[in-house]
């Protein structure tokens, strides 16, 4: 019995020079307009071969300094509100639908009260 050899073709970072502090904030808040949260800015710079534990401040920190700052809880159930109401849109009949939109809903109103953002 032969065993092949299984080669990992996982492409290593490439190296990039260290940027500044205010290049760094400058990139963490252009990913953050493009609608990133901050856990996928994280995983964005590290792509770039830019390791954010290399800088003093966190990506949040930075976030909530510039007012850019995005809840990743609040974002995924917003989104998980917005494909409910579609859904519904689609098919009135649909009464389970009707009561986990109104759920969904209590959920978003609970977690921006807790986060003290106003209510819309």
């Amino acid at each position: 019995m032969v065993k092949k050899k299984v080669e990992k073709t996982e492409e290593k970072p490439k190296k990039v020079k260290k940027l500044s502090e205010a290049e760094f904030e400058k990139k963490v808040i252009d990913l953050a307009k493009k609608g990133l949260t901050s856990e996928k800015i994280g995983e964005e710079l590290r792509q770039q071969g830019i390791h954010p534990k290399n800088y003093d401040k966190k990506i949040s920190k930075i976030l909530k300094e510039k007012d850019v700052y995005i809840n990743p809880d609040l974002k995924n159930v917003e989104g998980k509100l917005e494909r409910v109401k579609k859904h519904f849109e689609k098919n009135k009949q649909d009464k389970r639908a009707k009561r986990e939109k109104d759920r969904i809903f209590a959920q978003v109103r609970k977690l921006k009260k807790y986060h003290k953002i106003p209510v819309k």
